[in-house]
């Protein structure tokens, strides 16, 4: 499976950005999208996350209620939807895919890198001050 993400960009603060992430092949089963991201010299980490399944959806803590995670199954796609941005928000932003013939995690393990199998290349979200 080959995951693009694109939608980054450069905005200012408080400012709004949507990304999209397309999957090659038809997410199923116990599929899980989800994004992640790396600013610099900081490790990769967990930002959002969704069940292909029921649309069930997980967020970090230092975005909650300013972004928004959203699935299209006919487009075997996801979004992220990201309101009020700050510039500790800037970093390079990965889509990642758990496969849908794993077992199921609880919410709490997909918050974690080794949970999905497939990633995209990344697309560079900057907000300025």
């Amino acid at each position: 499976v080959q995951l693009q993400a694109s939608g980054g960009g450069l905005v200012q603060a408080g400012g709004s950005l949507r990304l999209a992430c397309a999957a090659s092949a038809r997410p199923f089963g116990n599929s899980v999208m989800g994004w992640f991201r790396q600013a610099p010299g900081k490790e990769r980490e967990f930002v959002a996350t969704t069940r292909w399944s029921d649309g069930s959806t997980a967020y970090a803590e230092s975005v909650k209620g300013r972004f928004t995670i959203s699935r299209a199954k006919p487009e075997n796609s996801v979004y992220l939807q990201m309101n009020s941005l700050q510039p500790e928000d800037t970093a390079v932003y990965y889509c990642a895919a758990r496969d849908g013939g794993r077992n199921r995690l609880i919410t709490s393990q997909l918050r974690f890198q080794g949970g999905y199998d497939y990633w995209g290349q990344g697309t560079q979200v900057t907000v300025s001050s």
